[in-house]
């Protein structure tokens, strides 16, 4: 997908070791408009593209704790 080349990922600082954990490529959303989140356990998955807006809305949920069993 063109709009992730140049991506540079990331894993959460708080990640744990028990490999749950996704990567986020949010340098893209000023240029492309775009925010890439992959598994970080397959880097050369499918990854998923959001915009700016729906991420915001994503991690305002989980810091609210929107997302709890």
């Amino acid at each position: 997908m063109d709009d992730l080349v140049g991506a540079v990922w990331r894993t959460s600082s708080r990640s744990n070791d028990q490999g749950l954990c996704v990567e986020v490529a949010d340098n893209l959303a000023r240029d492309r408009g775009v925010v890439g989140i992959r598994d970080s356990k397959d880097p050369n998955g499918p990854v998923l593209v959001v915009g700016p807006p729906g991420w915001t809305a994503f991690v305002g949920a989980i810091r609210h704790g929107g997302f709890r069993p």
